[in-house]
């Protein structure tokens, strides 16, 4: 039976993993499309097709939505450290405060400086200055995801400290071990990849409900929608393919590092060589098995060693007090690949309709196109769900605990908080989302308006309701 001190401690980590899931959704979308505006506006200088153009405009509103939602949701995030996780602050505060405060000078000023030159400069400064502020605001994000990724990846797979034996903190000794940490490199590629890769379907799914709607009058498609339907296609394409390679790498650098979670993940129980691999069943903490599997042999070996005859851990290796929740991560990780194998799939598929000359006159593909909107999306959540909650129960891999970093909490405010957190995103950013899907429903237009305030207001008042206008402690878990 669950204490109240243990509820307030689950409600905590379910706080910080409810808004966490919330914002990471945002500055992901701001990465990818970020680089896609620099590249609208990189293709339109040169080559001054006025399409590019007509794109951009169209898609920096958007931009501006979703940036605007970013920076709401991650204050958030910046109090709860304080409030929930004071502990943790303090013992790891001198690493992360520090990348975190990187963060803020780099990238968070980089962003800030040119924003508003990107957003409403275009008819005010030289076409070369308006790209230059576009591509240091698409750097800026990158660079945001760097740091963030450092200080997250240094709680896995944690280098180059010492701890103070007075106070038990952690203090740096080699930074550049602490930044380039063993799983960094596999997670900074995987990420940024998951963001290219959600946007490129959100911009996919969005140029075919516009081709689907101009079949149904009977129309023939804009150019600007054939033409951001074809170039989120090619994305799709490239890189699903080089995402699934980075998983994978990804996977063998997290088996080298963190066995445990890999067994967990996989749902095996006894170390095995020429393992088998679970497509499916139902992991039991309790009974330490999982029952209903169904089983591919050898299929394990390959995939996690990339040999028939390697050794795949098992969870009775390891203290029971120090595996993560198996069940959770199980299907996280399952759901993740099976969209990730999907994702390829269309980018596949839009090859062979291309080379057909068919891709701009199948509605059927169109159709999954907008089906596979928010697959992205869903995927990347899976792998942070899958990464967080598989790295419990630390907060500092193997160092510190994650019922060891709360904040001292009562269960009442942890309830109240809790219930506010949910009532206020959902309005908030459900109107946000709501505003976004209605500037999307759209269609770009030739000659697209500029993106100034004045129009982006009319926008707003026409296609809405009139009523609308970091290191990660416990999150997942």
């Amino acid at each position: 039976m669950q204490t109240a001190p243990d509820l307030a401690l689950l409600l905590a980590r379910f706080q910080f993993a409810f808004t966490v899931g919330v914002h990471i959704i945002f500055p992901a979308f701001s990465i990818g499309l970020a680089a896609y505006l620099a590249v609208l506006e990189g293709l339109w200088l040169k080559t001054g097709r006025q399409v590019f153009l007509d794109l951009y405009r169209y898609w920096i509103k958007a931009f501006s939505i979703v940036f605007s939602m970013g920076v709401v949701s991650g204050l958030v995030m910046s109090y709860e450290f304080g409030t929930n996780w004071s502990v943790f602050s303090k013992k790891a505060g001198p690493i992360t405060g520090v990348l975190l405060s990187y963060e803020v000078m780099t990238a968070f000023f980089l962003e800030a400086g040119f924003l508003g030159v990107m957003l409403f400069g275009m008819n005010k400064v030289g076409r070369g200055l308006h790209f230059a502020a576009t591509c240091c605001v698409s750097v800026g994000t990158l660079i945001s995801m760097t740091w963030i990724l450092a200080s997250n990846s240094w709680m896995q797979t944690p280098r180059g400290y010492t701890i103070d034996p007075a106070t038990g903190r952690f203090m740096p000794d080699d930074w550049l071990a602490i930044i380039f940490n063993p799983s960094f490199p596999f997670r900074l590629v995987h990420m940024g990849l998951a963001a290219f890769l959600s946007v490129a379907f959100v911009v996919g799914a969005t140029g075919a409900w516009h081709l689907l709607k101009a079949r149904r009058v009977g129309a023939t498609a804009r150019e600007p929608v054939r033409v951001m339907f074809s170039m989120a296609m090619w994305m799709a394409a490239i890189v699903a393919p080089l995402q699934i390679l980075a998983g994978d790498a990804h996977g063998l650098n997290t088996l080298k590092y963190q066995p445990v979670k890999i067994a967990a993940m996989e749902g095996d129980w006894e170390t095995e060589g020429r393992a088998s691999e679970l497509l499916f069943g139902i992991p039991n903490m309790k009974t330490e098995r999982t029952d209903y599997a169904v089983k591919v042999p050898l299929l394990g070996s390959l995939i996690l060693t990339h040999s028939l005859d390697g050794k795949v851990p098992g969870m009775k290796d390891f203290p029971r007090d120090q595996r993560p929740p198996s069940p959770v991560i199980f299907f996280s990780f399952r759901i993740m690949v099976a969209l990730a194998m999907l994702m390829a799939l269309v980018g596949f598929w839009s090859l062979w309709l291309r080379r057909k000359g068919a891709l701009f006159t199948s509605p059927f593909f169109h159709r999954v196109a907008v089906c596979m909107a928010p697959a992205g999306f869903i995927a990347l959540l899976c792998g942070w769900v899958t990464t967080e909650v598989g790295r419990q129960p630390w907060t500092v891999y193997g160092l510190l605990r994650t019922s060891e970093s709360v904040s001292p909490i009562v269960l009442s405010s942890m309830a109240v908080t809790m219930t506010a957190f949910v009532v206020v995103y959902v309005i908030v950013f459900g109107s946000g989302l709501v505003i976004l899907l209605r500037l999307l429903g759209r269609a770009p237009e030739e000659g697209e308006h500029n993106a100034s305030p004045a129009h982006a207001a009319d926008v707003l008042a026409t296609h809405t309701h009139p009523g609308i206008a970091g290191p990660i402690p416990g999150e997942g878990a």
